[in-house]
């Protein structure tokens, strides 16, 4: 095999960022679409030029037309769709959250390994050279120890029909994009917290529409993480270390990266631009992929570091419910 067969599980919104991904690689080809319907899948198969339409996603998977399979379904479906998936032989790129509870992860890893695929969560952004730039930066000693980091990524929600508004379906500000800064601090600080302190606002739809949760890490260094879907579209992150400060700007986020921005400030308060390539954000998750699946390489993104993830987002949430700090197992 040279060439990655890719499909696409379901019609979600979130496919237009990955189709120009895969169809710039020269080592992916998008073959297929599943949704429920069959005119759906006709219909959307139509709109973006994709040879083969199904009208459900088990016949996708039975097919045997496609190598691997992005899955952009609703969250509460991620875990039992990934794992048909591998059972069927095909590679997984499940897009975040990967699963929102722990035995749910434990049985995607344990059908990866029993069935020999590969299985990757998509955060794009970590694939991203200002991400790998500014982990660089930290790890080189530029920032001296880390004190503290803080992580924002907020947008208004219009529509309350949104399947984000469902907690039924893993619904919720946190588990939507309050991943992304916590996720980008686990990164930085090479895994989980050792507690973590979490508060929330609950709206009428039953969700947290607003979130803000503490992470102390061993050594002492602590990330202050925020989602929300009440207010303006904002999304950030800095690092403030001994020596200076790390300022990320549309750190998560394709959205205007022409306004995409790594800076360093110093003790001085002397400001450095850091060179940051313009790369299209999500096409690194896509050859990461094609690294794995076809040359065997490790994904970036671990499944350990997935299911730290996971637990970590659960004992946020359990904080916020409970009121008091929750300690990493």
């Amino acid at each position: 095999m040279n060439i990655v067969r890719w499909g696409l599980l379901s019609t979600a919104n979130i496919n237009r960022r990955l189709i120009p991904a895969i169809r710039a690689s020269e080592r992916g080809e998008l073959v297929a679409v599943a949704s429920r319907r069959q005119a759906q899948a006709d219909a959307y198969a139509a709109e973006w030029d994709i040879p083969l339409a199904f009208g459900s996603y088990e016949a996708l998977l039975a097919s045997g037309e496609v190598d691997a399979l992005y899955i952009s379904l609703p969250n509460h479906l991620h875990a039992e769709w990934t794992v048909r998936a591998l059972e069927h032989g095909l590679h997984v790129l499940c897009e975040k959250p990967f699963a929102v509870t722990l035995p749910e992860v434990d049985r995607m890893l344990d059908a990866a390994r029993d069935n020999g695929r590969v299985l990757a969560e998509a955060f794009m952004y970590r694939h991203h050279p200002q991400t790998k730039i500014a982990a660089a930066w930290i790890r080189d000693g530029h920032l001296g120890e880390i004190s503290v980091m803080r992580g924002v990524f907020n947008f208004s929600m219009s529509n309350r029909a949104n399947i984000r508004l469902v907690p039924e379906w893993g619904g919720g500000s946190l588990w939507d994009v309050g991943v992304y800064p916590l996720s980008m601090a686990q990164y930085l600080m090479g895994g989980p917290p050792v507690w973590v302190h979490g508060d929330q606002w609950i709206g009428p739809s039953g969700v947290d529409e607003s979130f803000t949760g503490t992470l102390h890490f061993a050594g002492g260094a602590m990330a202050q993480i925020s989602s929300a879907f009440r207010t303006p579209w904002y999304t950030h992150f800095d690092v403030l270390g001994t020596k200076g400060r790390l300022v990320m700007t549309r750190p998560f986020t394709g959205l205007d990266s022409d306004q995409r921005r790594l800076t360093f400030v110093d003790e001085r308060d002397q400001t450095q631009e850091l060179p940051v390539p313009d790369v299209e954000l999500y096409s690194g998750e896509v050859e990461d992929m094609h690294d794995a699946i076809l040359f065997g390489h490790p994904n970036l993104v671990g499944l350990n570091e997935t299911r730290d993830h996971v637990r970590t987002v659960l004992a946020l949430y359990e904080s916020a419910q409970r009121g008091e700090r929750v300690y990493i197992d």
